[in-house]
This record gives C-alpha cells, structure tokens and sequence, in this order.
C-alpha cells in the first residue's frame, strides 16, 4: 500500500524551462528534467498541466490538458527534454510531477512555476549544460 512507501527527499533532480533561439531568431521554449545526481535514474514518469484564472471580469478558472511522459533513463549529469512550451501558458501555475527511482528507491516530487515567473528577469546559465532558463530547485 501507498503508507508502506517510504518517499526519500528528492535531491539532485531539477527542472527548468529553457530558451534557445531559433534560425528566425525566434525564442523557443522547452521544458526538460535534469538528473545532477552521480548515477542514473530511471523509469521516469513527468506529468505537467496549467492551472489558473482569467484576468477577465468573469474569474473563471482555466486548466490545460495533462500531458504525461515516460523516460527510461536520465544519465548522471546529463537531462532530457520532456515538451515545449509555449509562452501563452506562462501566466498560469505550471506543474510538472516527477516519479523515479535511483537504485531501488522511488522518489517523488512535484514541481510548480507560479504565475509569470517564466520571464527574462529570472533567466540564467544553467551550468554545466550550457543552457540558459529558468530553473526550478
């Protein structure tokens, strides 16, 4: 049963939504999960969705569809792209839910960008990948 599950703290797994320009010089937008730990994890399954509010004078809720993706493995050091994103879905909470195991243990970790913190201010290099964006610890 799920109480039976012993849920260690996540550590050395982030995500991040990043930026490259294109050959229009347009922004592209992707999110992607980085594994900084010193040994693969693998089975790896992200759900993402939208949530939020409209900012017009009916405060009606808006929910994107939930996307779910499935990686084998994410080796040490390295990170996969799980979709792109697109910057319309910037002002809503963007959550990306992470189940994996490093050796025989399971972790679990949900993931939120709040409300416009997808934005130039919160940019930057995300080393040792080489890319830049914004990172979620």
């Amino acid at each position: 049963m799920k109480k039976d599950i012993i849920f260690h703290p996540v550590e050395g797994v982030k995500v991040a939504i990043i930026r490259t320009i294109d050959e229009l010089n347009e922004a592209q937008w992707n999110v992607i999960v980085i594994n900084r730990n010193d040994q693969p994890i693998t089975g790896v399954f992200v759900t993402s969705k939208g949530y939020g509010n409209t900012e017009s004078g009916i405060n009606a809720a808006i929910k994107t569809s939930t996307l779910r993706h499935f990686f084998p493995e994410i080796r040490p050091a390295d990170y996969v792209v799980v979709e792109p994103i697109m910057p319309d879905v910037f002002p809503l909470n963007n959550e990306f839910w992470i189940s994996y195991f490093l050796g025989n243990q399971i972790y679990d970790k949900k993931f939120i960008f709040v409300p416009d913190s997808i934005v130039e201010d919160n940019i930057i290099k995300i080393e040792p990948l080489g890319l830049e964006g914004v990172l979620h610890d």
